[in-house]
C-alpha cells in the first residue's frame, strides 16, 4: 500500500457524497482496505509519504478521514486528530498546501476544522477563506460558531463520555446541528 492507493481511492473511487455521509458499507470497505495503513500511519510509520505534497495529503486523509470511518462511534475515531493536525500545520508552514488543488487543500486543512480549539480555528478561518474553498469556508464558520457557543462539539459528547448540558441537548435536536 502506498500514498497513491489512498489518493486514488479517496478522489477517484469515491464521490463527494461518500466523503461526508455515514455509510456502514463504506466504513467496512475502508476498514478492510486501509485498516492496516491507518494503524501504520497512527504509529508514525508512513513518514516517508511526507516527502511529497500528495504523500503528506494521503497520510492526513488516512489519519483524519479514514479514522472516522474505521472507528465510527468510538473515541478512537478522534484519537489521530492531534497527529493529523500537526502534519497539516507543518504542511502549511512549509507551503506544501500551495502545491495542491482546491479539493486537495480542503482535506489537508480538514484537521483544523476538526479541532476543538478556537486558537486553531483562527487559522482555519484564514486557510479556508480562499478561492475554490467557499463551501468549505461556510462549514468552517459553522464549526467555529459551535465552538464559540459551547467550547466543544456537542455531537461528540456521548462517544467521548462527556456529559451533555441541557443547552447542548437542545442544540443537537435542531435540524442541521450535526455534520
Amino acid at each position: 500500500m502506498n500514498a497513491n492507493d489512498v489518493l486514488e481511492f479517496w478522489f477517484d473511487e469515491l464521490t463527494p457524497d461518500d466523503w461526508f455521509s455515514k455509510n456502514d458499507q463504506l466504513d467496512a470497505t475502508i476498514t478492510e482496505r486501509f485498516g492496516a495503513v491507518l494503524e501504520a500511519a497512527a504509529a508514525g510509520e508512513c513518514w516517508q509519504w511526507r516527502e511529497s505534497a500528495h504523500g503528506r495529503l494521503a497520510e492526513i486523509i488516512v489519519l483524519d478521514q479514514f479514522s472516522r470511518n474505521v472507528y465510527r462511534d468510538s473515541p478512537r475515531a478522534f484519537a489521530q486528530d492531534p497527529m493529523s493536525l500537526a502534519l497539516a500545520q507543518e504542511a502549511v508552514r512549509l507551503g506544501v498546501d500551495q502545491k495542491l488543488d482546491a479539493t486537495e487543500k480542503a482535506f489537508l486543512y480538514m484537521p483544523y476544522m476538526h479541532s476543538e480549539s478556537l486558537v486553531i480555528h483562527e487559522q482555519a478561518m484564514q486557510l479556508f477563506n480562499q478561492p475554490g474553498l467557499e463551501n468549505n469556508y461556510d462549514f468552517e464558520v459553522k464549526h467555529r460558531d459551535i465552538l464559540l457557543r459551547f467550547g466543544r462539539y456537542p455531537h461528540r459528547n456521548a462517544i467521548l463520555g462527556r456529559t451533555t448540558t441541557a443547552e447542548e441537548h437542545a442544540f443537537m435536536q435542531q435540524p442541521g446541528s450535526s455534520f
